[in-house]
C-alpha cells in the first residue's frame, strides 16, 4: 500500500526520532488487538509496525469474512483499512463494503488518566449484490482505554453519518460500547473479555440495536493473538446469536526490515 512507502521510515532521521525512539527489534512487537469486540481500543500500533486482523463470523442466514490492516504512521498516528471480502446474507453472497481511516492517539495513559484517542473512518460503498450500505458513509468515535490493575477497560463513543442511496441527505445513527478485559493463568496467556455495545435508529428500515459479547482469548505469543466466542443480540434486525473467531497479527516493523536492509547493503 502507498503510505508503507511514505511512512516514517523514509523521513530523515532527526524527524524520525522526535516521533519515537529508534525502532524495536521484531521479538519486541506486541500487537494491539481490536478484535474480538465491536469497541476499538484508544491505544495505537506500534511506529512502523504493520498488523493485521481476520476473522469469520457465522450464524442463521449470516455469514462473512472480516479483515481489518493497521499502520503506525507515526507514534500516536494509526492507518487503518476494513474490508469483508466474503459477505453472505439470507442465501445472497459477494464482496462486503470497505472502510479506510486512521487513529489519532492524543492522550497516553498515566495513573490517573486514560488513554484518549480520536478515530475517523470513511465507509467505501464496494459491497456487491446489495450486501452494504448502498453508499459513502463516515463516523467519528471517540475512544477512551484505561487499565485498572489487569482489568482492562475500552469505552467507545460515536456518530456515524450514512448517505441515502439514490435521495441524497443523510441518516445519522449513535455507537456506544464499553468492553473488559482480563488476563488468566500465571503465564497470562489466557484472557476473558465481555461487551455491551448499541447502535441507535439510523431510519425506518435500521432499527436501534444492542448486543452482549463473550469471548476467551489466548497469546500464542506477544505478536499473535486468537479469539473465538459469540454476541447475542438483545435487540435490533440480528441474528439472535452469531459465533466468531479471528486473529490478530503483528506482522512486522517495516522501519526496522528498512534500516536491516540498508545496513546489509
Amino acid at each position: 500500500m502507498l503510505f508503507f512507502s511514505l511512512g516514517p521510515c523514509s523521513l530523515p532521521a532527526q524527524m524520525s526520532q522526535s516521533n519515537q525512539a529508534q525502532p524495536q527489534s521484531q521479538d519486541e512487537i506486541a500487537a494491539v488487538p481490536n478484535r474480538p469486540t465491536f469497541a476499538t481500543t484508544a491505544e495505537a500500533v506500534q511506529r512502523g509496525v504493520f498488523e493485521i486482523e481476520y476473522g469469520l463470523e457465522a450464524a442463521q442466514g449470516h455469514q462473512n469474512i472480516n479483515g481489518l490492516l493497521k499502520f503506525g504512521l507515526f507514534k500516536n498516528l494509526e492507518l487503518r483499512f476494513a474490508n469483508n471480502p466474503i459477505e453472505r446474507n439470507s442465501g445472497i453472497a459477494g464482496t462486503g463494503d470497505s472502510a479506510a481511516g486512521f487513529k489519532w492517539r492524543f492522550v497516553s495513559q498515566r495513573k490517573q488518566v486514560p488513554t484518549l484517542s480520536l478515530l475517523y473512518t470513511a465507509t467505501l460503498p464496494t459491497a456487491a449484490n446489495n450486501l452494504g450500505a448502498g453508499d459513502f458513509g463516515q463516523s467519528v468515535q471517540l475512544l477512551v482505554s484505561k487499565d485498572f490493575g489487569k482489568h482492562h477497560f475500552d469505552f467507545n463513543e460515536g456518530v456515524q453519518l450514512r448517505r441515502r442511496p439514490g435521495v441524497g441527505g443523510f441518516d445519522r445513527n449513535y455507537f456506544t460500547s464499553l468492553s473488559w478485559s482480563h488476563p488468566l493463568g500465571e503465564k497470562q496467556r489466557w484472557g476473558l473479555t465481555a461487551e455491551i455495545a448499541g447502535f441507535s435508529k439510523t431510519n425506518g428500515a435500521t432499527p436501534a440495536t444492542l448486543i452482549l459479547l463473550g469471548a476467551p482469548t489466548y497469546n500464542v505469543s506477544p505478536r499473535l493473538v486468537l479469539d473465538a466466542g459469540a454476541y447475542l443480540a438483545v435487540y435490533g434486525h440480528l441474528p439472535r446469536v452469531t459465533f466468531f473467531a479471528g486473529v490478530t497479527y503483528a506482522v512486522a516493523d517495516l522501519c526496522h526490515l528498512a534500516a536491516g536492509r540498508k545496513a546489509a547493503k
